[in-house]
């Protein structure tokens, strides 16, 4: 929940953890346009980095009985956010490794959370994926806003080198943004988690 005094957090989270991922400038675009869109603090929250193990809990997340030094950091990370965008590929019809696990590492951090999903690849702009983590986000109890933002020959839209590649979107992807910005802020008006500012 938000303290008085300041905005939602909103978390982008780059679900491929690639050594060149396009996801990276993804996130980094879609952070800015979040600022710009002035309802959000934002954050990316990189996977990489994060560097999970795969899942070695003793007992089940839903108790947040942790013993891991790297869950516990995570649960920390993800406890403060209001609202999440996963920015995400799609790996032979589906969704990253890396993403589920990160998902099965919690349970009540993202319970009750609005999340907006942007999927990226080839023609089929990860579509299959989205489909395929819309389920566990449910089971995790959290709300998915109706605009997805489905971003097709994403490698295409990416120019520079290293950290300093740079994503430009297509009309119709900014349109999607934009709707999903605004389904996010929807719900967080609804759980009454705006107008602290």
């Amino acid at each position: 929940m938000t303290e008085a005094g300041r905005r939602p957090l909103l978390q982008i989270i780059v679900a491929s953890t690639r050594p060149g991922r396009v996801g990276e400038p993804i996130a980094r675009w879609f952070a800015g346009y979040a600022r710009e869109h002035e309802g959000f603090d934002v954050e990316i929250v990189d996977l990489a980095e994060v560097d999970l193990p795969m899942f070695a809990e003793p007992e089940h997340p839903r108790h947040g009985r942790y013993t891991l030094d790297t869950t516990k950091a995570f649960s920390a990370t993800i406890a403060r956010a209001d609202a999440f965008a996963i920015v995400h590929p799609e790996y032979n019809h589906s969704f990253t490794a890396p993403l589920k696990n990160a998902m099965d590492h919690l349970n009540q951090e993202w319970s009750g959370k609005p999340v907006a999903v942007l999927g990226y690849g080839g023609v089929a702009a990860g579509a299959r994926a989205t489909e395929a983590v819309l389920p566990v986000l449910l089971g995790l109890r959290m709300v998915p806003v109706a605009g997805t933002v489905p971003i097709p020959f994403a490698g295409q839209r990416v120019s520079g080198e290293g950290d300093q590649r740079v994503f430009t979107p297509a009309p119709e992807t900014e349109t999607g943004a934009q709707a999903a910005l605004d389904g996010l802020a929807g719900w967080l008006d609804t759980l009454g988690l705006r107008g602290l500012r």
